[in-house]
């Protein structure tokens, strides 16, 4: 989980803004951000459904009153998953059907173009999602932190 949300935070606040800033040309950035976060996205569609099936594990094992934060903590990264393979599947994919339709390079597009203005519009959805993926992300890690502080939490359900 926390290689997933520093490769968020990494990613929106390096990896982006340095290639859109150093690179000669937005498609060629576009280009290594697109990529960057195909595989961003795999690594959490991988470690979350770790994530995901290790916490369920300790759901099971542990007191009543632990498996609240569990519960916390599969609920916030299923819906990162969610996201994540929505943006994926969905959205990456969308985006380049209107790179192209756009002529190959977006921003020499005409304005009105509408592949131009699909990806414009794609592009803002796709932000706003990884931002939310990253938003439950810290709400896990934020319910992790405190998960020592429970005495439950610690104690193991003879099974």
């Amino acid at each position: 989980m926390v290689a997933w949300v520093g490769g968020l935070i990494f990613f929106a606040f390096v990896v982006a803004p340095t290639a859109f800033h150093l690179l000669p040309s937005a498609h060629e950035a576009g280009l290594v951000v697109g990529g960057t976060l195909r595989t961003l996205h795999g690594i959490g569609l991988i470690g979350g459904a770790a994530f995901v099936l290790s916490t369920a594990i300790l759901w099971f094992r542990a007191e009543v009153p632990a498996r609240v934060g569990f519960a916390i903590c599969i609920s916030l990264t299923a819906i990162m998953i969610a996201i994540t393979a929505y943006s994926q599947y969905v959205i990456l994919p969308s985006m380049e059907n209107d790179r192209v339709a756009a002529g190959g390079a977006v921003e020499t597009a005409d304005i009105e173009n509408p592949g131009r203005v699909d990806f414009e519009r794609l592009h803002v959805i796709s932000e706003r999602l990884e931002g939310l993926v990253l938003l439950c992300g810290l709400g896990v890690v934020l319910v992790l932190s405190r998960e020592s502080q429970w005495p439950e939490t610690g104690k193991i359900r003879q099974i």
